[in-house]
């Protein structure tokens, strides 16, 4: 007995290394889907060489040695017992509503980085849009340069998804065009639902010859007082007021603006504007007779710098000469570029001066009396016959004045500008320059130049005197200025004091009716308004007090 238990452990092991075979011959056999399945309620999915059941009724997947009659109708027994005697027609049905499903899902799937290179690719054609780039440099520069940067610090998996975003010249020029049509939409949409508006009208020829219309609003939205760009067209023949009138009223009916809404006009003094019968202003008060023109405070300002002594005028005539020989010619100016690098001056170049830009003066003036140095060495060695005024004391002392005056009127015609300046702003200004003028002038017949820093600053380092001459000349030229400051800047109406200050104005108006006289003494002895209105803009009082006080508010604004 005991030689034969070895024996049998032999036979046992032997029973096992079977079954193990049996069970890995079992693992390797892959079974196939029979569309007769489909009776039984399961389709399949995965890979063709082992595909595995799935249940079109809830859509539980079964691994592939489930794929037998018997495992399969189980399965519809237990859990789908109440569809068991359905036709094939049925279980066909179901298996389409599943299939739709899933291409859902993938369609859905693939929506959502659709949508994210979408998105992107607006993002690039804004920026380039912003910058004035060509349109191909998305496609040219940017994509690959992204790719590369995204391959190196991420993974080049992740570089490949970006050939989704769409930057070609077309597709960027495209999103450009949406993005600007939806902009106008929207300007559009808050100037129709503004109660009133106003407009401000310029034309101006470009360096192609080309006359465009610049046409800016002013509305209404959201309780403040909000100023944009509205449309900017050429105008492809005469630039009359008819003309101007007609471009302008195309785009208001197009868009469906109302004409009586616009309150205001501003444009420059121009006939093509102003004309009695043919202007611009005629043609629109012919569909609006109750709008207001304003003549434009910049234009204004810089008519009334215009004018000067002939003797400084001559000074302004010759440092434009000397600016455009080195800027006009191109060997001039990379040559004396190179001597400002040489010399270590703080500037590299002179600023050309052009009338349309009207700070120009000042600068050009300015960075010209700053380089003097420099020119005075460049024009040893290129002659100029204008190159002896910048030795002539008189010359720099005119011309350092003419920087210091223009520089201030820069300053002003800044303080001019703005969405929350008005007319009272505007007068204030104008105010204030006016007696600093009549001030400088007696500081220049007293000898005291403070007030013109780099005329004093040129006087001491070389140690010279002002002059008789020169300083009669510099006395006329400020009280030239200050009467044409007053002249093109007559006094406010008094009949609009009670816009400026509604709690100081002695009741009652006359210009106003019975109801907006009504609101205004209610308005002025409203203690907690008089509060917000010693800390807030002008314009923003009026618009933040129009759901209290409508009818005076909306008289307020009109003006």
């Amino acid at each position: 007995m005991r030689g034969r238990k070895p024996r049998r452990r032999e036979e046992d092991g032997n029973k096992a290394k079977e079954v193990e075979r049996m069970n890995n011959r079992q693992e390797k056999k892959r079974r196939k889907y029979d569309e007769n399945y489909l009776g039984l309620g399961f389709t399949w999915i995965g890979d063709t060489d082992c595909p595995k059941p799935q249940c079109v009724l809830c859509s539980e997947v079964l691994a592939n040695s489930c794929l037998k009659p018997s495992y399969l109708r189980r399965h519809l027994h237990t859990k789908h017992a109440n569809v068991i005697q359905k036709p094939l027609t049925f279980f066909k049905s179901k298996l389409e509503e599943l299939q739709s499903s899933q291409k859902q899902l993938q369609f859905h799937s693939h929506v959502g980085s659709t949508k994210d290179a979408l998105r992107a690719s607006y993002l690039v054609s804004y920026r380039i849009a912003r910058k004035g780039l060509p349109h191909t440099i998305a496609e040219d520069v940017c994509l690959p340069a992204a790719k590369e940067m995204v391959g190196c610090m991420i993974g080049e998996k992740e570089a490949t998804k970006l050939d989704m975003i769409p930057v070609s010249n077309n597709t960027v020029s495209r999103r450009i065009d949406t993005m600007s049509e939806d902009v106008l939409a929207t300007l559009v949409r808050r100037v129709r639902d503004s109660e009133f508006f106003s407009l401000q009208v310029d034309e101006s020829t470009d360096v192609a010859n080309l006359a465009n219309l610049l046409v800016y609003v002013r509305y209404l939205f959201e309780g403040t007082v909000q100023e944009d760009f509205l449309f900017c067209r050429p105008l492809a023949t005469r630039t009359t007021g008819e003309e101007i009138f007609n471009l302008i009223d195309v785009f208001m009916r197009t868009n469906r603006i109302d004409w009586a809404r616009c309150v205001g006009i501003c444009t420059d003094g121009a006939k093509s504007m102003t004309g009695k019968h043919t202007g611009l202003i005629a043609h629109i008060r012919k569909v609006c007779p109750s709008i207001h023109w304003l003549h434009c405070s910049v234009h204004r300002e810089a008519l009334a710098a215009k004018n000067m002594p002939a003797d400084l005028l001559s000074v302004l005539n010759d440092a434009v000469k000397l600016v455009n020989f080195i800027k006009a010619r191109p060997l001039n100016s990379r040559l004396f570029t190179l001597l400002c690098s040489e010399m270590g001056s703080e500037h590299k170049a002179l600023l050309l001066h052009t009338e349309v830009r009207w700070l120009s003066r000042g600068k050009v003036l300015t960075r010209l009396f700053e380089l003097r140095h420099e020119l005075q060495q460049f024009f040893e060695d290129n002659p100029f016959h204008l190159a002896s005024n910048l030795h002539d004391e008189d010359f720099l002392k005119r011309l350092a004045y003419l920087a210091d005056i223009f520089s201030a009127l820069n300053e002003l015609n800044l303080s001019l500008q703005g969405v929350s300046v008005t007319v009272f702003n505007t007068q204030d200004k104008i105010e204030a320059m006016v007696k600093k003028l009549r001030f400088w002038a007696s500081c220049v017949s007293g000898n005291t130049l403070l007030c013109f820093p780099t005329l004093h600053q040129f006087l001491g380092e070389n140690d010279v005197h002002l002059g008789e001459q020169v300083k009669t000349l510099i006395v006329e030229h400020l009280n030239q200025l200050a009467e044409q400051l007053r002249k093109y800047f007559p006094p406010i109406d008094a009949s609009l004091a009670w816009i400026r200050n509604p709690f100081e104005v002695s009741l009652p108006v006359p210009q106003l009716s019975f109801h907006q006289q009504e609101q205004l003494i209610e308005l002025s002895s409203d203690g907690a308004l008089q509060l917000q209105f010693k800390r807030r803009p002008l314009v923003d009082f009026w618009t933040e007090s129009m759901p209290s006080y409508t009818v005076l508010a909306k008289q307020a604004l009109r003006q």
